[in-house]
């Protein structure tokens, strides 16, 4: 068991430095993008994103759903967060730049521990938020936190698995509470649909845009009861 801990612990060690070392050939300003964009940028892009998403979505029939994805989306990274804290505190791994020498840091201060990564964790959970409300804009989602975990490892602030850890986090709190989330966030969506607010879930002149029936504002789980009433009623 040992020596497969020390292999897996050898093999995250390696893609660090192979990762990391590709800092050292670059041009200092292409360190310097790569850094912003993994600390600020990527994030800044999944926000500009899920807006362009919810842009879209407005002009589906099913609005509600696109809507109450991406309202979702935000709320599960907060959450995954929270979840990672005691898991940090837990763990207790270092920054790699504390153990191994010879690493690019191109963010220093970082005095925090590192399992798992925070960005990792947020990203994905807003890139599988945003696939649940529309699959095309959650693919370029979830590629965009692919793309923020080759940048925390790039910039030697973490290992390979703080941000598989930080995937596996993100995915699964997003995954795993989508069912109850969705519950308890339809109603509410569905009755901003049929306010005066109603442009932020559905664009006017889009299918649905005119009213929304009481059984809409009810949820779905009331219409199935309706119907099976009114299969007693024909039985009868």
């Amino acid at each position: 068991m040992a020596g497969v801990e020390s292999a897996g612990s050898a093999l995250d060690t390696n893609l660090l430095y192979d990762i990391n070392g590709l800092a050292a050939d670059a041009p200092h300003w292409f360190d310097r993008v790569v850094e912003w964009v993994g600390e600020y940028g990527i994030l800044a892009g999944l926000a500009l994103l899920m807006l362009w998403c919810w842009w879209g979505v407005r002009k589906r029939a099913d609005a509600v759903g696109g809507v109450v994805g991406l309202v979702w989306a935000p709320l599960a990274a907060g959450i995954a967060l929270i979840v990672n804290i005691p898991i940090r505190e837990l763990v207790e791994r270092p920054r790699p730049f504390l153990d191994h020498q010879g690493l690019e840091v191109l963010v220093a201060g970082k005095t925090d521990y590192s399992f798992v990564s925070d960005h990792s964790t947020m990203a994905m959970a807003l890139g599988v938020g945003i696939f649940i409300a529309n699959r095309k804009f959650g693919f370029a989602g979830i590629g965009l936190a692919l793309l923020e975990g080759f940048c925390r490892v790039y910039m030697g602030v973490h290992y390979p698995t703080d941000v598989i850890g930080g995937f596996a986090l993100g995915t699964a709190v997003t995954l795993l509470l989508a069912p109850l989330a969705m519950a308890l966030l339809t109603p509410v969506v569905t009755a901003v649909g049929a306010s005066r607010a109603g442009w932020l879930v559905r664009r006017k002149g889009a299918p649905g845009a005119a009213a929304l029936s009481e059984a809409d504002i009810a949820g779905p789980y009331a219409r199935r009861s309706d119907a099976r009433g009114d299969d007693r009623d024909l039985a009868a």
